[in-house]
Formats: C-alpha cells, sequence, structure tokens
C-alpha cells in the first residue's frame, strides 16, 4: 500500500510501512479537512476545489505560496491531527489509546475531581501529524518549506485550541459530592471557522537575511506570532481558469446570488462577466407540523426557483 500512494518523501514511507493502520485514518482525515475547507470558501472565487484525477494525499492542493496556500497547509494539518487522535480514542489504532497521563485526582476552580473516561490523547495526534505531513517540508532549506512549517504549526494548534473539560456528577440527586472529568476535542467546524478567520489576517512576509525566519513585507504590520498565517505572494483573482496556478479554475459555471452584495454576488463571482439564468422545479419539504410525541412530518412539494450561473469569459475558448 504504502509504495502505491504517490507523493509520499523517504520518511513518510516509512511512517507509512511502520504504522500502516494510521494510513487510513489520514485518508479519512483528508475527506474531512477538504470537505471542511469547500465548506468556509463555498461562497467564494477560490472554493478549494480539487484536481480530480490526482490522487495523491496532499497533491491536490499544491497551490503557490499565497493566502490559500497557507490557509490549505494549516487546514490539512489540523484534519490529520483530529483524525488520528479521534482514532486514538475509539479504540482504532494499535499504537495510542486514550490520554495516559489523565489519571488519578486533580483540582480545579469548581474543586476536586478524578479522572476517568477516555480523554482524547491530543498529545499523541500531534506528536504523529507533525512527524508526518512535515516530513516533506523538512527535506528543503527554502522558503516554502518555512512557509509550510509554520502554517502546519498553527493548524495543529487550532485543534487544541478547542480541548475542553467534560465531566459528570456522582452523588445523591446528582450532588455533585464526586466528579469524574475527561478532556475532548472540539468539532472539526470550530477549527475551521477559526483558520478561516486567521486567512482573513494572514500576513504577507518576506524571508530574513539569514534565511531563518520571517520579516513583515509591510512595515506598517506587526511582525507574525505563531498563531499567526503566513504567505509570501499575492493571490490571483480566480476569475479565469488558468493552467499555471493551480487551483484556479475559475469561475465560470459557478452558482451565484443574484440578491447578495456580498462575495457569492453575481457581480463579484462572475468577475463582471455576466451570468446566465435557468429556471428550474425541484421538489422540497413543506407544509411541515409537528406531532406530539415526537416526529415532524412534511409534505412534498414543487418549488420553482431560479439559478443564476456566471458566463466563461469570451476568449476563454471553453464553455
Amino acid at each position: 500500500m504504502c509504495n502505491n500512494i504517490p507523493g509520499l518523501v523517504t520518511r513518510q514511507r516509512q511512517l507509512c510501512q511502520r504504522y500502516p493502520e494510521i494510513m487510513h485514518v489520514i485518508g479519512q482525515g483528508v475527506r474531512e479537512w477538504t470537505a471542511e475547507c469547500q465548506h468556509q470558501f463555498r461562497h467564494h472565487r477560490w472554493n478549494c476545489n480539487t484536481h480530480e484525477r490526482d490522487q495523491s494525499l496532499f497533491g491536490k492542493f499544491i497551490l503557490r505560496s499565497n493566502r490559500e496556500s497557507a490557509f490549505v497547509y494549516a487546514m490539512s494539518s489540523a484534519g490529520v491531527v483530529f483524525a488520528i487522535t479521534r482514532a486514538c480514542s475509539q479504540g482504532e489504532l494499535k499504537s495510542c489509546t486514550c490520554d495516559p497521563k489523565k489519571k488519578g485526582s486533580f483540582k480545579d476552580s469548581r474543586g476536586s475531581f478524578d479522572w476517568g473516561g477516555c480523554s482524547d490523547n491530543i498529545d499523541y495526534g500531534i506528536k504523529f501529524a507533525r512527524a508526518f505531513v512535515d516530513a516533506r517540508e523538512k527535506k528543503g532549506k527554502d522558503a516554502r518549506a518555512l512557509m509550510n512549517l509554520h502554517n502546519n504549526r498553527v493548524g495543529r494548534k487550532a485543534v487544541k485550541r478547542f480541548m475542553t473539560q467534560e465531566c459528570k456528577c456522582h452523588g445523591v440527586s446528582g450532588s455533585c459530592t464526586l466528579r469524574t472529568c475527561w478532556l475532548t476535542m472540539g468539532d472539526f467546524r470550530k477549527s475551521g471557522d477559526l483558520l478561516r478567520k486567521k486567512y482573513n489576517g494572514a500576513i504577507q512576509v518576506v524571508m530574513n537575511q539569514d534565511g531563518t525566519g520571517f520579516t513583515v513585507a509591510n512595515k506598517r504590520f506587526n511582525k507574525p506570532t505563531s498563531n499567526d498565517l503566513v504567505y509570501f505572494e499575492n493571490s490571483p483573482d480566480y476569475c479565469i481558469r488558468d493552467k499555471d496556478v493551480v487551483g484556479s479554475f475559475g469561475t465560470a459555471g459557478r452558482v451565484c446570488n443574484q440578491s447578495s452584495r456580498g462575495m457569492d454576488s453575481c457581480e463579484v463571482m462572475c468577475c463582471g462577466r455576466g451570468y446566465d439564468t435557468a429556471r428550474i422545479t425541484k421538489m422540497v419539504k413543506c407544509e411541515c407540523k409537528f406531532h406530539w410525541c415526537c416526529a415532524v412530518r412534511c409534505k412534498d412539494c414543487l418549488e420553482t426557483v431560479d439559478v443564476h450561473t456566471c458566463k466563461a469569459a469570451k476568449d476563454a475558448g471553453w464553455n
């Protein structure tokens, strides 16, 4: 299996051969972070689209060193952490279990409690994700590799940030005289939302003179912290399909919102090229009623709506 996965560097192939069951988990993580990426940018010109023919784990999104690339690397790193940590807690992996450090008694602001249940082993998830995902970048010493390593770390931290403590009370009538607690990851959507905000505030940087780090490209901005996404190049407008810009599929044929003034508006999404309107009829749920207890019953109704799709550029040579 490991020899048939395209795009793996030597260290990744070694980890694959040593932990083959984790590769299946990583594959699931790739699907999840891809779906989350597409959710976050569903109303934008760049919508985290993929190359259908590219079967490699991370090759589908290899963009230039721009803001979108920063988000993709952070998001993919977060997705691997999340998938491995969850698999550990669910007993799917031989190499890890629940967090072994969460044992015995402890105190918090509410008093004493005992660690119990199954705390998510986030440290193992981060450790393996760092070893596997970062291996590709550690082969190089160039600016792009440093940028990717930085954004990978931001992604891993975005998962750990939403670890929360959950507790169960014990005692007469749930009086909470005794508590059993465990740590659990937050919903992956929270990490996606956080990284989307970091994308909006990403900082353009240049390599420093000794080639070991970054300085801001615009001196009016503060130096990026370890929690900021960083990028080198300005992004294309993603209006026209460009074979030289990986991930730039253009917006021809994309659905736009005629009544919106945001990024999904027909004016912005279609880049001023105009749009076509088609009237379609679809089946929707209607006249829904709540029935005691406990069901919601609906009728199937036909609804006619106008769908607006962006026109292709006249000189693009395709429709």
